[in-house]
């Protein structure tokens, strides 16, 4: 009676524990996107004479900033907690289907790419070098920008309309904030003031952070594939 009871017990909590994982996976995201803004809050309130609104975020880790043994380990935080979101939604995929995976793959690699920039690829101060010696900043920034933007991308055709409206509204708002920053690189190099390039640029990240967090409450809300799609486990017969 008892071996019997047993496994059965243990089958039954199997599927609960594993919905807790999943859900707990997902609220990453929103941890992941209010750290960034803390961390951001945390730098420049750290770093004397920094401006929020002149000054870009990756400047808050440059090497020998006032403010990089602060944020360091903040952004890295950050990356795992990414990292965690991203597994999440693979997992999703397992229920909404492929394109939602490919979604928390995107994720994963963003996030496992990001820990770099804290860690290998940190930018020069502002005036220390020129915008040669931050190209490994550079590229590395440009490859993380392409993966929000692919993730945002695959992810607007893998959930309803108004998911896809929103979307597309983020894409665009980070391509036209990306297209104004542009100019700035030369003259951040230089040591050069870059009025308002702070604000263009936080429009860009917090945008992308944004959204995040609006895809990570939709999926532990439980939100079901775009209309006429079938989840995985109703493929089997499952409900």
């Amino acid at each position: 009676m008892y071996t019997l009871y047993c496994p059965v017990r243990l089958a039954r909590w199997r599927p609960i524990r594993t919905t807790m994982l999943r859900r707990a996976l997902l609220l990453c995201g929103i941890v992941s996107s209010l750290l960034y803004l803390v961390t951001d809050l945390i730098g420049g309130l750290s770093y004397d004479g920094y401006s929020f609104t002149s000054q870009g975020v990756s400047e808050l880790m440059a090497v020998g900033a006032p403010s990089e043994h602060v944020v360091d380990p903040l952004f890295i935080a950050y990356g795992l907690l990414t990292a965690a979101f991203g597994t999440g939604v693979v997992l999703e995929g397992s229920r909404l289907g492929r394109r939602v995976r490919i979604v928390g793959g995107l994720i994963l690699a963003y996030s496992i790419l990001g820990l770099t920039g804290p860690t290998l690829f940190e930018m020069q101060r502002r005036g220390a070098n020129d915008l040669t010696g931050d190209l490994p900043h550079v590229v590395l920034t440009g490859v993380l920008v392409l993966l929000i933007i692919g993730t945002i991308a695959v992810a607007a055709s893998a959930f309803g309309k108004p998911f896809r409206f929103y979307s597309i509204a983020t894409l665009l708002t980070m391509m036209v904030a990306g297209a104004a920053s542009g100019p700035f690189g030369v003259r951040l190099a230089a040591g050069d003031p870059t009025p308002g390039f702070g604000i263009i640029e936080r429009v860009n990240i917090y945008a992308s952070l944004v959204w995040v967090a609006v895809l990570a409450t939709l999926l532990h809300r439980g939100v079901r594939g775009p209309a006429g799609s079938v989840p995985h486990d109703e493929t089997r017969g499952g409900r």
